[in-house]
């Protein structure tokens, strides 16, 4: 992976809780396959802390493309593994027609 590819994983960042009180983990750009492990691990230090549900947030993901649908899928998986649950919000238009194709859809 180039420096310019790792460049969006290094700004990812938690952001203060949402008006229901999980976590926010935001979802990069650009966002390539080799940076989807990262993503989960740090979904899974979150539960680990004892955080219970975390929102994703994908709105930085203006291109809808299979690392944004794997993404979401470990992502979800991650969380079933840890025994907790996890929302995304803010995909654009055509993620969520990607995932609906893939039979992800968005929660």
């Amino acid at each position: 992976m180039s420096s310019a590819d790792h460049a969006g994983l290094t700004s990812m960042s938690l952001e203060a809780p949402d008006s229901a009180e999980h976590p926010v983990l935001v979802v990069p750009a650009p966002l390539t396959f080799a940076d989807v492990p990262l993503l989960c691990e740090r979904l899974r230090a979150l539960y680990g802390a004892g955080v219970d549900e975390v929102v994703c947030d994908l709105a930085a993901l203006g291109r809808a493309d299979l690392a944004a649908v794997e993404a979401v899928a470990r992502l979800r998986l991650t969380a079933r593994r840890a025994g907790g649950r996890v929302r995304m919000r803010n995909a654009g238009a055509g993620l969520v027609a990607l995932l609906e194709l893939a039979g992800l859809g968005v929660d």
